[in-house]
């Protein structure tokens, strides 16, 4: 049975930073596309990041515009986890993050590509 397990979530003050993790089990992702989505209350999920596995060369992170150079996107797939570092957060980034995998191995933002999904880990930012 394929698992997602978030953790890391909390409240922090605008500026602050959280990491969060993603611990997979069940099967390995190594060559999978592996991401984290947001939903924040009263809208949609959205994408916030993910890395494509591009054959034979190495991970390519990518991110929605609205994270990048705030967060950093990374993978142990020795240990099966994916992480997110965020900073310098704000009160925007309030959502359930989710850690999502899917059966593509490029770059994709569509939460329909995604077949596995973590319970979600909440991140509140006060200002």
């Amino acid at each position: 049975q394929v698992q997602l397990v978030e953790s890391g979530g909390g409240l922090v003050q605008t500026g602050g930073s959280l990491r969060l993790s993603c611990a997979a089990s069940g099967r390995t992702f190594s060559t999978s596309t592996m991401g984290w989505f947001r939903q924040a209350p009263g809208k949609e999920r959205e994408f916030v990041a993910s890395m494509s596995w591009i054959t034979g060369v190495l991970y390519y992170p990518h991110y929605t515009e609205s994270v990048k150079g705030r967060f950093t996107i990374s993978r142990d797939n020795a240990k099966n986890t994916l992480s997110l570092q965020m900073s310098d957060l704000k009160p925007e980034d309030t959502a359930i993050y989710y850690c999502a995998a899917s059966r593509r191995s490029d770059d994709t933002r569509n939460a329909q590509d995604y077949v596995y999904w973590g319970r979600g880990t909440l991140v509140t930012v006060s200002s």
